[in-house]
């Protein structure tokens, strides 16, 4: 063989063994994404399964699974189905919808912070939610009026407002965008002033209240996973399955717009129009469940920032991790919230927030660190 043909092959063999070492690094790479999503997967369902089985009486895990399947006895079936799996199923739905929500925000506004609660998108809510609980009851007590405090007559039309209000938050904020052509950092703190806004109105419309419909408005602003029924729960399913849907399909934007904006573009990206479709699809899925749930606040915010510590900021994966994530601290939350008192089952937002800040706050102290 000539000296040539030997300098040839050599470097063939080379290039070879780059692409063969490249190609297992990559399978290396999808195969540490799939054990993270696969393990956060896992863990969610055992909580769920766990959250059925606990209450003010826990059920054994073989009568639960005989249940599930339709084979239980009528009384654990009945426990199961009528008064466990629907605070279950919408603490794992509300979950996916805030997390998604909260990631989607993440990626197209470039900033850490961006959730429904730093958007104004719940303090939109809560006032949805106080003018239908004072100002509707007092031109029509049956619109949606409150005894004891706690009890709506109508919580549809509580929950249509609180979808409302939480949607003209947003749409103030993209109005405000696209008259000023504001940069995404602008966008949050257009939030953060939007939220204190809403935040001071819902305030003077609860001062010219009475006790009963403060006391109702304060209930709603806790958050519960216990008002809603399978009805409920399926619009909340609906929505959260077509936000997701609309998500994975832009996964490669986000990727793109990780890179910064002039990147995306070159890339072919039209950054503004994903920015504002991927906002207000974010803002319905949120506003959903917050319409039906009230506050939940550090869902959006935390489960996306968990998984990238495990998954990275490729959207192909951290989609469905935060996803799965944010199903799971919601689950978290709510064990605790049931198990702390007996007989008492404290606010839900109140743990979210509780459980939620100090794991931010220990993420981002570890990132300084960095």
């Amino acid at each position: 063989m000539e000296p040539q043909d030997l300098k040839t092959a050599h470097a063939s063999n080379r290039a070879s063994d780059a692409t063969l070492e490249v190609r297992n690094a990559y399978r290396s790479y999808v195969h540490r994404k799939w054990l993270a999503l696969v393990i956060v997967a896992v863990l969610t369902f055992g909580l769920a399964f766990i959250s059925v089985m606990h209450g003010s009486s826990n059920l054994p895990a073989g009568d639960v699974l005989a249940a599930l399947f339709g084979l239980g006895d009528e009384h654990t079936s009945m426990v199961v189905w009528s008064l466990r799996m629907p605070h279950v199923l919408t603490a794992v739905i509300g979950g996916i919808a805030l997390a998604l929500a909260g990631c989607s925000f993440q990626s197209v506004l470039d900033n850490p912070l961006a959730s429904a609660s730093t958007l104004g998108i719940s303090q939109g809510a809560a006032f949805g939610a106080s003018v239908a609980i004072i100002v509707l009851a007092s031109f029509d007590p049956m619109a949606s009026s409150v005894h004891d405090g706690v009890v709506f007559t109508n919580p549809t039309t509580t929950a249509v407002c609180a979808f409302f209000g939480a949607l003209i938050a947003m749409l103030v904020i993209l109005a405000l965008s696209r008259f000023r052509d504001m940069t995404p950092q602008s966008i949050v703190l257009a939030g953060v002033a939007l939220s204190a806004m809403f935040s001071g109105v819902t305030a003077l419309i609860q001062y010219f209240a009475n006790d009963t419909q403060v006391a109702a408005v304060v209930f709603w602003t806790f958050g519960s996973l216990r008002r809603t029924g399978y009805s409920q729960i399926g619009i909340m399913a609906l929505v959260t399955i077509a936000a997701a849907v609309f998500f994975h399909f832009n996964r490669w934007n986000y990727n793109a717009m990780e890179s910064g904006e002039g990147s995306a573009h070159g890339l072919g990206v039209s950054v503004k129009n994903v920015r504002l479709s991927n906002m207000l699809v974010a803002t319905l899925a949120a506003s959903t469940v917050i319409a039906f749930c009230g506050t939940i606040n550090f869902i959006g915010l935390i489960a996306p920032h968990i998984m990238r510590r495990f998954i990275g900021s490729d959207y192909r994966y951290l989609l469905p991790a935060s996803a799965f994530a944010g199903a799971a601290i919601l689950l978290i939350s709510d064990l605790i919230a049931s198990s702390v008192m007996t007989g008492v089952i404290l606010p839900i937002g109140a743990i979210t927030s509780l459980v939620g800040a100090p794991v931010f706050l220990y993420l981002l102290m570890k990132g300084m660190r960095r």
